[in-house]
């Protein structure tokens, strides 16, 4: 069967999953809808948080940074996973001991103040917002190639079966659908890497193929490495960062991954305090099975890439290079007109890809060659775990699966942030500030109004998505670190933090985390251009510099608490009596 009607079956089964799941775990409750009833095991929880956390970035975008940058690479690794370290340490046991639906929720009653809730509510939707605009393109992306529709229409599809499974059973409709949305893209990623890693070094583990021997005797590495130094890219096991830099987006990605708020709320969503730590735990272990198999995916896929199109005919490739020439994905220009794909060190397009049906002499699908340099090809960072399978000349239904994979990434993390999104809205504005007598069946009417215009706004963005969604996207964590991380664990930590310190560290600490990253990585259009590197502050580059607006968060909220009132007594007794080491008590709601 051809890669299309394979894709159809896989897509069209594991969609029905999740709709069979979403009717069956039907929300009749606003605990229900917030918290799936806190009654879900922590392995199911471990398993729902994984599939959370682990988007589109994760699965699709994660190894091609990797492929492209090698050592430097490792920061989202050490970072990402480093993230749930903490939050298993710091943050999930004394937020689930303290028993409220949301972060803003807690930020709300832990520093007394509506408006603390309110900058809460604000910074969960910037981030949010910013993380699932890119969600929902990367669905439209893995439909527009694998089931050969438009872009568009792919967003509409990937919204509408989010709808389904968010709108209906809230948080407990998303957990379960996400422990089946796991098994579906961890399966989709180990098993192309498990078929490429002996068909390159025999050896059917990813993790120690990367490292192994091939065909002649050399070690793969060594071979990538040799390859790169050939076309002039640095060494492959090389780094180039700041040792700084490298610490600066390791931490900001640590914190930011303990403060994204559709992680934490999953750490409500448990029985007792001690299912809390325990489902960190096995998230972070069935999070290390892609983890560690990415930097393999990287090394593989980089390795194919450059043995099939470098110095290649263009007649002579492969049906999967002009295939993914559709997409815009990957393109080349002939700039010497001798038929062949030069690929070097160097941009093959200035700014944008320009990308026509045009075709050159040699027949290639053209990019804006006006560049000096000598570079033929442009390849999108994207391409590499989605047409992987496709270079290593793999089964249609493994290209297929990793399409269902992809997808079950995209739309786990989309109804996770999605349902923050819902609750922000329907818990902590209308219920806690704007219309504290509603009934539990109005706020589970709002709630699912909110997931509904959320979806539609969210849907929106993948379809016509504004020019610096792409580049922001990857610093959704900074924000996160910025703004929510400080506040949280100075909340559980320092009894002496008041509201004032909370406030204004928040809107400090997000709010110049949003112009250095307007300033330096995203510009305005029309307004302002991005600034160079040789500008950046403290040699911190966009990806770390929530790390410096986390430390200007904590300092702030430090300094203004200790000139301000101290909190109430009832607040400093609740910050004592999450921290007491009850083990598996249940949680007590205040």
């Amino acid at each position: 069967m051809s890669v299309q009607v394979w894709t159809w079956i896989l897509v069209g089964v594991t969609f029905s999953l999740y709709f069979g799941i979403a009717i069956w775990a039907k929300a009749g409750s606003t605990k229900e809808f917030y918290v799936a009833g806190g009654g879900v095991s922590p392995l199911a929880n471990g398993m729902a948080t994984a599939a959370d956390w682990m988007s589109a970035a994760s699965f699709i975008s994660m190894a091609g940074i990797i492929s492209f940058s090698g050592y430097d690479g490792s920061v989202y690794l050490m970072g990402w996973t480093g993230g749930y370290v903490l939050l298993a340490l710091l943050l999930a046991p004394y937020l689930r001991k303290f028993g409220k639906f949301t972060v803003p929720d807690f930020i709300g009653d832990r520093y007394y103040s509506n408006t603390a809730r309110s900058v809460a509510v604000i910074c969960a939707l910037i981030v949010s917002f910013t993380y699932v605009a890119g969600q929902m393109r990367g669905v439209g992306i893995v439909f527009s190639q694998f089931l050969q529709v438009e872009i568009t229409t792919g967003v509409i599809i990937g919204m509408v079966v989010v709808l389904v499974f968010a709108f209906l059973g809230g948080m407990k409709g998303i957990t379960y659908t996400q422990v089946a949305q796991y098994c579906v893209l961890i399966f989709a990623f180990m098993v192309p890497a498990i078929f490429i890693s002996i068909q390159m070094t025999g050896n059917p583990i990813p993790q120690l193929g990367m490292g192994g021997k091939i065909e002649d005797g050399t070690y793969l590495l060594q071979k990538l490495d040799d390859l790169h130094t050939q076309l002039g890219f640095k060494e492959y096991t090389s780094g180039s960062k700041s040792t700084w830099d490298v610490f600066a987006i390791t931490l900001a990605l640590m914190a930011g991954t303990s403060g994204l708020p559709h992680v934490i709320v999953r750490f409500f969503t448990v029985p007792r305090v001690k299912d809390a730590r325990k489902s960190a735990g096995l998230a972070l272990l069935l999070i290390a099975i892609l983890y560690t198999t990415a930097p393999a995916v990287s090394v593989f896929a980089r390795t194919n890439l450059i043995d099939t199109v470098s110095e290649k005919e263009y007649k002579s490739l492969p049906e999967w290079f002009k295939n993914w020439e559709n997409t815009g994905l990957i393109s080349w220009t002939d700039k010497n007109a001798d038929g062949k794909i030069q690929y070097v060190n160097g941009d093959a397009v200035d700014g944008k890809p320009l990308f026509t049906d045009e075709r050159g002499v040699n027949g290639e699908r053209m990019v804006s060659n006006a560049t000096t340099q000598t570079n033929e090809l442009y390849v999108d960072r994207d391409i590499m775990v989605l047409a992987n399978p496709e270079i290593a000349k793999l089964p249609n239904w493994i290209i297929a699966l990793v399409a269902a994979g992809g997808l079950a990434a995209a739309l786990s993390t989309a109804a996770g942030l999605l349902l923050v999104i819902s609750t922000s809205i329907s818990h902590d504005l209308i219920k806690k500030q704007i219309k504290p007598d509603i009934s539990d069946k109005e706020e589970l009417i709002a709630a699912r109004v909110s997931v509904f215009v959320a979806v539609i706004v969210a849907g929106l963005f993948g379809i016509y998505p504004p020019g610096f969604v792409a580049a922001v996207v990857a610093l959704a964590f900074g924000l996160a670190a910025a703004s929510f991380f400080p506040a949280i664990v100075l909340g559980i930590f320092d009894k002496r933090m008041n509201k004032e310190g909370a406030i204004t560290g928040m809107v400090v600490g997000i709010s110049v985390m949003l112009y250095y990253m307007i300033r330096f990585k995203t510009g305005l259009k029309g307004l302002v251009d991005p600034l160079p590197e040789s500008e950046w502050w403290f040699n911190t580059s966009p990806e770390g510099f929530g790390t410096i607006a986390m430390i200007l968060n904590v300092v702030i909220a430090l300094v203004v608490s200790r000139l301000t009132p101290a909190p109430p007594r009832k607040v400093t007794e609740i910050v004592e009596n999450i921290r007491i080491p009850s083990g598996g008590g249940e949680a007590i709601d205040h």
